[in-house]
């Protein structure tokens, strides 16, 4: 399974919702995360990927949608 499949996979079990997305969809703006459930999805990435995000990259500008997603983790290797 690539990144972007098990990032989506994360979104949908956050969400509790079985949908497929476009890369440049906005999670929040579709009503799909709010920003309590950023938290629950950036625990799971972090348990995921077996990285720590700070509190102070918590920003839904940051995990708005799945290319900025991919695009943090790129940023943090």
């Amino acid at each position: 399974m690539d990144r972007q499949a098990k990032i989506t996979e994360l979104i949908c079990k956050v969400a509790k919702k079985d949908i497929s997305l476009a890369p440049d969809e906005s999670l929040f703006e579709s009503g799909l995360l709010d920003s309590f459930a950023l938290t629950d999805l950036v625990a799971a990435i972090e348990l995921e990927f077996g990285l720590k995000i700070p509190d102070s990259d918590l920003s839904p500008r940051k995990f708005e949608t799945l290319e900025r997603i991919e695009a943090y983790l790129d940023s943090r290797k």
